[in-house]
């Protein structure tokens, strides 16, 4: 049972990576984000000008980090879990703080706030499951 969670949990740490990477890095060489077909008047609302802090987020914790903790999670590593819960929780934060200053932009919002949501909850009952009786 244990494994099926972490395969999953893994997957989807590695899917979060595979997106947040490309547009991370996108935002950091183009803060105006033109690469991603955006425009700053998003960020209108918000505490930002442009969209290199956003960027930087977005590459190194929900893209670097949440492909460093799949990998963890491939190889059963015992701090998978905590990590797993760490990173839902942020990018459940990551997508609520997104929502409340930009508003909603895309479909893309509440599919990664349900894959964090997913992502703590996985987390959660792996740490359950591999505490010592």
């Amino acid at each position: 049972m244990i494994r099926k969670l972490q395969i999953a949990l893994g997957v989807i740490q590695a899917f979060v990576a595979l997106g947040a990477l490309p547009a991370g890095f996108s935002m950091i060489v183009q803060p105006d984000g033109s690469g991603l077909g955006m425009t700053t008047k998003f960020l209108l609302e918000s505490p930002f000008t442009n969209f290199f802090i956003p960027g930087l987020f977005l590459f190194f914790v929900n893209g670097l980090a949440n492909l460093t903790v799949s990998i963890l999670t491939f190889r059963r590593n015992k701090h998978s879990g905590r990590l797993g819960l760490i990173l839902g929780f942020m990018l459940v934060g990551w997508i609520a703080i997104q929502v409340w200053s930009t508003g909603y932009i895309s479909f893309m919002q509440p599919m990664f706030f349900v894959i964090g949501l997913a992502e703590i909850i996985l987390a959660y009952l792996i740490l359950n499951l591999s505490r010592p009786e």
